[in-house]
């Protein structure tokens, strides 16, 4: 009687591992894979067609149902699209990183709108101290350009004593240097009071944003990594 229980053991360990193989097989040998070549001709084989690489594969089953279906490479003018997306988002992702960086750096530097306006105060300041040295500077060359030409008259029907006509161009440069830097200083307070405008419109816009109780930084919309913070 054991014996025979065992026959029948065996028997099913063997029937099962014949129909394993035949499923196997079957699966196997179950998938026909279609494509079509250069000239249009359609190709069905029993198995990966590697001739076929570059071009849709179709997988079918012997019925001629598809299975799957295979995907045409992409042409030349969607692989310009999809590299040109690339750049795009690359380039997205640079300039958000950019304004991430500059907002940090303006709230490393600023920690009040008073702060804002007193840095302003102090800009605008040293450019009126620098015009008002400049200006002091062009009253006494202008006193001496006076005091040249005075000098210079004796000399108008015969020649100019080398040293005289050196000091009258020294002169004359001196003006022109003070006069272009008043220029300058006054064009200066013009771009800083638009600078500090624009820290300030930036800073309300920021802190603003952030929720109550959350860090600045918790706001950003893409991290750049931690960088040192700069100073402005």
């Amino acid at each position: 009687m054991a014996k025979t229980r065992t026959l029948v053991a065996i028997a099913c360990a063997l029937g099962f591992a014949v129909s394993a193989a035949h499923a196997q097989q079957t699966q196997g040998a179950g998938k026909l894979y279609r494509y079509v070549d250069e000239r249009g001709k359609v190709h069905y084989l029993d198995r990966p067609p590697t001739e076929a690489a570059g071009k849709p594969i179709d997988q079918l089953n012997r019925q001629g149902a598809v299975l799957k279906q295979g995907e045409a490479p992409p042409t030349a003018e969607q692989l310009a699209a999809r590299e040109a997306e690339k750049r795009r988002q690359q380039e997205e992702q640079m300039r958000v990183r950019e304004e991430n960086r500059r907002n940090q750096a303006l709230l490393d530097t600023y920690s009040s709108e008073k702060d804002i306006d007193e840095s302003r105060a102090r800009a605008v300041a040293a450019a009126h101290d620098s015009i008002k040295d400049s200006k002091s500077k062009l009253a006494d060359a202008l006193k001496r350009q006076e005091k040249l030409k005075a000098e210079a008259e004796f000399y108008q029907k015969r020649p100019m004593p080398a040293q005289l006509k050196q000091e009258v161009q020294n002169n004359e440069r001196e003006i022109a240097i003070q006069r272009e830097a008043i220029e300058k200083k006054e064009q200066e307070i013009g771009s800083i009071n638009t600078k500090y405008d624009e820290d300030k419109r930036r800073y309300l816009e920021i802190t603003r944003a952030a929720p109550k109780g959350s860090s600045i930084a918790a706001t950003q919309t893409v991290s750049a990594g931690p960088t040192a913070a700069s100073k402005r």
